[in-house]
Order: C-alpha cells, then sequence, then structure tokens
C-alpha cells in the first residue's frame, strides 16, 4: 500500500508529506520510502495559530477558521506529495494534524485536540484519510503520546544493546529499550520561544545552533529551570506548550535576576543545555547503551554537541553514541511523518497502532478515524497478529 504521512509538530513551523509503499512479509512491516516534500505555513496562518495557542485566550470561531485553514494546507501538501512523490498512485493518508491542546491534570491525560479538518484533505486527493490519531489511546487510558513508539519499537527490534529512539522535536521524547516511552521536556520549545523573544521576531529559531554557540551556559539559571516537577514525575508521562510557553520563560527568567542582565546568547546557551541535559538524565535512567535521534534539533549543531557532551560517560562508566535516524536509513526529518505513515497503514488493515507499556493505555488500540475517498474506503483483512518488526528498504535485516 502507497501511503502518504502528514505531520505538523508542537514547533508548528512546517507540514511534512512523507510517502512510502509499505507491505507486510510475515512478521515484517517493509518500508520503502518514496520522499519528503516539507511546506511551511503562510505567515498569516502560523501568525493566527500562535495566537491561539496556550496560554493564550481564543474563541470557538477561532478554531473553527483555523480547523478549515490548516485542513487545507495539508490537503495541499497531501495533493503535492501524491503528485510529485507517487505518481498520482497513492492510497491512503495518514494525517496527525496540528495539536492545539493536552489536557493534562496530575499527571493524567483527560483529552487531546489535533486540528486540520481531514475532510479537506480528502476532498482535495480523492483519497481515504486516517486521522484524529491520539484520543483513542486516551479513551483506554493512556497518554495518547509518544504514539511513535511502537514504530520504534519495531524498527529498533534485535539492533545490538540497548537502543533508544528520541526525536527532538518542540518537546523531547524517547522509547526506552524496554519499550516504555515519554515526554523528556522541552526539545526546541523554549529555545525558539527565547529567540523569537530576544530578537524581536527577527529570528524564529537559533539557526544553526549560532546564538547558544556564542553564549555561555549560566549555572544559576540553569539549576532554576531543572527545578521544574515534570522532570521528576516517573513515566508514561506526556507534556506540551501547555506548560513550556513564553510566559513559563519570562516567569523563570524573572525570578531569576533582571531579565535586561542576561545576554539573549547566554539565554539560548543555557535552555540549549537544558535540552540536553534533560534529555541525558532520561537516556541514563533507561539505561540505554545508544542514542538514535531525529526530528528538527538534530538540524542543531550545538544542542547535538550539547547532548554528546551530556552522554560523555553512562551509568557503566561507557560512552552512550548518538547518531542519527539518517545512519538506519530514515531520513531524521521526515521519521514522524514516516511513523504516521505506518500508523495510518495499521489502522487500514484493523491492526492496533498503539503498545500499552509505552502510552499507559489499559489495553493496544486501533487509532484514529476514516474520512472516505471519492470510492469509500475499502478496509483490507487484518493481516493476522500483525508485524513486529520495520525493515526499511536499504537498511540490513
Amino acid at each position: 500500500m502507497r501511503v502518504i504521512g502528514l505531520m505538523s509538530g508542537t514547533s508548528y513551523d512546517a507540514i511534512d508529506a512523507a510517502a512510502a509503499d509499505l507491505t507486510i512479509d510475515g512478521d515484517r512491516l517493509l518500508l520503502s520510502p518514496l520522499g519528503l516534500i516539507t511546506r511551511g505555513y503562510d505567515e498569516e496562518l502560523r501568525t493566527a495559530l500562535g495566537a491561539a495557542l496556550p496560554p493564550a485566550a481564543t474563541t470557538l470561531a477561532d478554531i473553527c477558521r483555523l480547523d478549515t485553514r490548516i485542513g487545507q494546507a495539508f490537503a495541499a501538501a497531501a495533493a503535492e506529495a501524491d503528485r510529485e512523490l507517487c505518481d498520482r498512485r497513492a492510497e491512503l493518508v495518514a494525517s496527525h494534524g496540528q495539536t492545539v491542546y493536552h489536557w493534562v491534570e496530575d499527571g493524567q491525560v483527560h483529552g487531546t485536540l489535533q486540528i486540520g479538518q481531514p475532510a479537506w484533505i480528502a476532498e482535495a486527493t480523492g483519497l481515504p484519510v486516517v486521522a484524529d490519531f491520539r484520543p483513542r489511546d486516551i479513551a483506554a487510558g493512556g497518554q495518547g503520546a509518544p504514539l511513535v513508539s511502537i514504530v520504534d519499537r519495531m524498527w529498533l527490534r534485535g539492533r545490538p544493546g540497548a537502543p533508544a529512539a528520541l526525536n527532538l522535536g518542540g518537546i523531547a521524547n524517547i522509547t526506552a529499550p524496554d519499550g516504555t516511552a515519554f515526554d523528556t521536556g522541552p526539545a526546541n520549545a523554549l529555545i525558539d520561544a527565547a529567540v523569537r523573544e530576544l530578537t524581536r521576531e527577527r529570528l524564529t529559531y537559533d539557526v544553526d545552533g549560532g546564538m547558544a554557540a556564542r553564549g555561555r551556559v549560566d549555572e544559576g539559571l540553569l539549576a532554576v529551570l531543572l527545578g521544574e516537577p515534570y522532570y521528576a514525575r516517573p513515566a508514561p508521562k506526556t507534556t506540551g506548550k501547555e506548560l513550556f510557553h513564553l510566559p513559563y520563560l519570562r516567569a523563570a527568567l524573572t525570578g531569576y535576576k533582571p531579565y535586561e542582565s542576561l545576554a539573549p546568547e547566554d539565554v539560548v546557551a543555557t535552555l540549549t543545555r537544558l535540552t540536553a541535559r534533560t534529555v541525558a538524565d532520561a537516556v541514563r535512567a533507561v539505561g540505554a547503551s545508544e542514542v538514535i535521534a531525529s526530528g528538527g534539533g538534530t538540524r542543531n549543531p550545538t544542542l547535538m554537541a550539547f547532548l554528546r557532551a551530556e552522554l560523555g560517560a553512562g551509568s557503566s562508566g561507557g560512552k552512550v553514541p548518538v547518531r542519527t535516524s539518517d545512519e538506519l536509513g530514515l531520513p531524521s526529518a521526515a521519521k514522524e511523518a514516516y511513523a504516521f505513515a505506518v500508523l495510518g497503514f495499521l489502522t487500514a488493515h484493523g491492526l492496533p497502532g498503539t503498545v500499552p507499556e509505552s502510552t499507559g493505555a489499559r489495553h493496544a488500540s486501533v487509532l484514529g478515524s476514516i474520512t472516505p475517498g471519492r470510492s469509500g474506503v475499502r478496509v483490507p483483512a487484518p493481516e493476522g497478529g500483525g508485524p513486529v518488526r520495520l525493515v526499511v528498504d536499504g537498511q540490513s535485516q
């Protein structure tokens, strides 16, 4: 089955559309990558989305408009991917949508909201669309995230040692060697917020980690930031920009020392070290022997250098190497979009897309809701117990 996976993360900077041929072969799921296109939100839409995200107040009218306009943007990306990557032969679209709220209280997730109306995608492509993946896991008592954990587990199965998969998006999440999966805390969320604030919107992110590289880590500020209670909570746990947002950062900075006394580069360097430290703490806690990283944060050389420095000595006294998913055949920029292509494929075949020990759910669930294409929905028969290994075309088996 030829599937297009659509993803926009918590940084809400662009829509990734990755296409893949997926085939079940016994206990293996074979993935042949067909390519990736990335399309940024137009500035007006990005600004409107940012203005509606927590902790800002918004209205139902705003959410309706955003649901429609983001759905149209996803539809355009899907149609382009079908045309440019699939020779118009895609059979299914799997759309994560855009997360705008993740409702967490006392460590329990009660609900989540991803917008980007899938009807626009079905109308533009004529294809059935699987969307709204997360709520079913939450209804089963899970965190609804990180959903990529099932893909990570299949993909890294049989790899020597105890590998952990890491995604560095707006929020960082990890899939541990034992299958436990959780958000470690912010990856780019606070860094991006600081850069936009401190450059007065001249920059929206730390290009090539340049600001952090020029700065000095303020150990006092780092200690204040590390006092956030979320980091000490046990897994499974999830978080988002409902917690790690600009007002959170402003409060931390103001509470530490006069805002104006902190050099912008030092603030960004400290936040970059915060991400590296909290990720490394999580890696050590789960006993990983190596880290396979993906996501936008892998393109920040200062963050990656900080992370490698933090993991210079593991619990056994040896180094914990950090690699990118590119080395294993999955482009780091496209991994999450490919993961949702896999999740959509599993749903279309009536197969579960969650692992209870990863999300904390009572049981595994078939995920998502299906919007029919022009020819309705033809759901293949379930493939037995489903695949347990993911093999990427070109990766050693």
